[in-house]
């Protein structure tokens, strides 16, 4: 297998080909994918940027003389992403690295995306000092500061441009010490405010034998969990915090886009879903939200991250949303309302305890999910033990229902 590294051999050539060779005097094999459109290659590739863009369904010669630049960008991303993803089903790919600015950027973390979790990735980027999101998504992706822009060789870019293959280097020639079981494997959804709820349950499932990996609910924990349920990591789902679908509803900046939900419901995966942290909006330092929300109730959660409560008629909107989302599920889901507070400040005498705000939930919820989902409410709050019980035990039986559980 090679390691494939993407890049712009019309202006990044001599980079890609040190790259190259750092790898190969450890005796790793190479594979160079092109991804210029600006002219021709300063080295010699193993897949040409034609064969990118046909990969892509367009032409090099396209790109090059008519296509503006950001659809020129957008295609060869595209392209590289499914040669990358052919290499790597057959076979023939042990990881990826890439060097560049914004452009080739934008184009080898497209193709580094396309490739499943563990796989090796490394981006050595001008713009990996700022924000990384775009690139990175919610995927592996590990991104090394250039420092210098990636012009020319000198001392600094020679040394950087090294350590970064040579990282590739032990990441590909070195088998992790890491023991795995096959074990049923169960994503849970977490937030500070939900993590009592969370442990708990999670203590029960591994107690029963079950694997599970708990998702921080910033956005991209919400979209690496989907991406895993539809990879097929994921057997089975605890979605106690569904507090994404608040900032993506509201415009925080935590929101998990309008997919969140989805996975579990269209692959028919076991799910168990609750209203964790459905009555905040999510911001940064609090000089940073929007004027249009200056009147609203905040809290302070920290130096960095400001909590916006959610009002009575965005909680109704994001109790049909929600019902819409696990009423089309094709397989076993539970809804699952704790009655007394959806996170750990909406309880009695906390600062975001709004029985109003919870009770438009709870009531559009109620009215829009259908019948097809098992629906249980419980007098405790969402951070209970008898709830994250409750929750964890019918998660259990579904999977044992359907075959999917652990040996007893």
């Amino acid at each position: 297998m090679s390691v494939v590294i993407v890049g712009t051999l019309d202006t990044k050539g001599e980079e890609i080909g040190f790259a190259r060779d750092v790898l190969r005097s450890q005796g790793v094999d190479v594979h160079v994918i092109d991804t210029g459109v600006m002219g021709d290659p300063e080295i010699d590739p193993d897949t040409t940027a034609s064969a990118v863009a046909e990969a892509a369904d367009t032409t090099i010669e396209h790109l090059r003389e008519d296509a503006e630049r950001g659809e020129a960008m957008e295609a060869m991303g595209e392209g590289a992403a499914a040669i990358v993803q052919r290499m790597h089903d057959d076979g023939e790919l042990s990881g990826v690295l890439g060097l560049g600015g914004s452009g080739n950027t934008s184009i080898a973390t497209t193709a580094m995306r396309a490739l499943p979790v563990g796989v090796p990735k490394v981006m050595v980027s001008t713009m990996a000092s700022g924000d990384t999101e775009p690139y990175v998504g919610a995927k592996d992706v590990m991104m090394l500061y250039s420092v210098a822009d990636i012009e020319g060789l000198n001392q600094l870019s020679r040394k950087v441009i090294a350590n970064a293959a040579l990282a590739m280097v032990g990441m590909v020639t070195n088998e992790p010490d890491v023991a795995v079981e096959d074990r049923p494997t169960i994503g849970i959804t977490m937030f500070g405010v939900t993590t009592p709820c969370v442990q708990t349950a999670r203590e029960y499932l591994e107690e029963r034998g079950y694997e599970t990996i708990v998702f921080h609910a910033t956005g991209t924990g919400g979209r690496a969990m989907e991406d895993l349920i539809r990879q097929g990591v994921i057997d089975g789902v605890l979605d106690v915090t569904t507090t994404e679908w608040a900032d993506e509803l509201v415009g925080g900046v935590l929101n998990a886009g309008p997919e969140r939900l989805d996975a579990a419901a269209e692959t028919g995966t076991p799910q168990v879903v609750s209203t964790g942290a459905l009555d905040m909006v999510n911001f940064g330092p609090r000089d940073s939200v929007p004027a249009e929300f200056e009147d609203r109730h905040f809290h302070i959660h920290n130096p960095q991250v400001t909590l916006m409560r959610t009002t009575p008629e965005e909680n109704a909107e994001l109790g049909e949303i929600i019902a819409e989302k696990l009423s089309a599920a094709t397989g076993p889901t539970a809804l699952y309302l704790p009655l007394s507070g959806v996170s750990m400040i909406d309880v009695e005498g906390e600062d975001f305890h709004d029985p109003e705000a919870d009770q438009a939930l709870f009531e559009a919820l109620r009215e829009n999910l259908a019948e097809s989902v098992e629906l249980v409410e419980m007098e405790t709050d969402i951070n209970d033990e008898a709830f994250a019980l409750a929750m964890a035990e019918t998660l259990d039986e579904y999977m044992r229902d359907a075959g999917i559980g652990p040996e007893e």
